[in-house]
């Protein structure tokens, strides 16, 4: 476990806030490390009460560390301590990682149509990424809504989300891969996969829709 170093007291915390203001550049940065470095155990304090959310542990530490630093940098020393005004910075920051996260966990709805085939049949998503289908390409010259899917992929998607989505779901010839594995290959943690591929998804229903 991580071992924090002690906190401040009133008269360091006062000078490393006057380097940090007043001082030179080295000084001023030094000052800046201290303060974040002394403070940290704020952030593992207020983390602990986020941690029954379905996010990584590692994830919210990072955000809360982003509040810490913005407290830091804009503290005035006339409002009292440090600490106090940290805290309700890092929770601030977490609550709206949260709320912005929320928004990109609605469910991509994968019976929703998204065009018709020769025959006048409704055609959904499903019908284009089915959970157990091993390899798209094997069966592109069985219909043109696969090649729409691979155009798709290659237009509206970052390089990330187009290699989660490929591992995820057995395209190309990739072999289906669990979050947990996908994660693993990538060297990212798995809630990061889960956000990545359910925005990914609905990034690719939209541009299915508009054509």
């Amino acid at each position: 476990m991580k071992t924090f170093q002690q906190p401040l007291t009133a008269e360091e915390e006062a000078y490393y806030i006057r380097m940090l203001r007043e001082g030179t550049v080295e000084e001023a940065r030094q000052a800046k490390e201290i303060l974040v470095e002394r403070n940290l155990r704020l952030v593992a304090h207020i983390v602990k009460k986020y941690q029954n959310v379905e996010e990584d542990m590692e994830d919210l530490i990072s955000i809360g560390c982003i509040g810490l630093i913005k407290a830091v940098n804009s503290f005035d020393s006339g409002k009292g301590r440090l600490a106090t005004y940290a805290c309700r910075c890092i929770d601030n920051e977490l609550l709206m990682m949260l709320r912005s996260r929320k928004k990109l966990s609605r469910e991509v709805s994968l019976y929703e149509p998204i065009g018709q085939d020769k025959e006048g049949n409704a055609i959904h998503l499903l019908d284009v990424i089915e959970e157990k289908q091993r390899d798209v390409v094997e069966d592109l010259e069985l219909g043109r809504n696969r090649k729409r899917l691979l155009v798709a992929l290659d237009h509206c998607l970052t390089e990330r989300e187009y290699q989660i989505l490929v591992m995820r779901y057995g395209i190309l010839g990739y072999k289906e891969h669990t979050q947990q594995e996908v994660g693993d290959t990538l060297g990212i943690s798995r809630s990061y996969v889960s956000r990545m591929e359910k925005r990914a998804l609905q990034k690719l229903a939209a541009e299915l829709k508009e054509e």
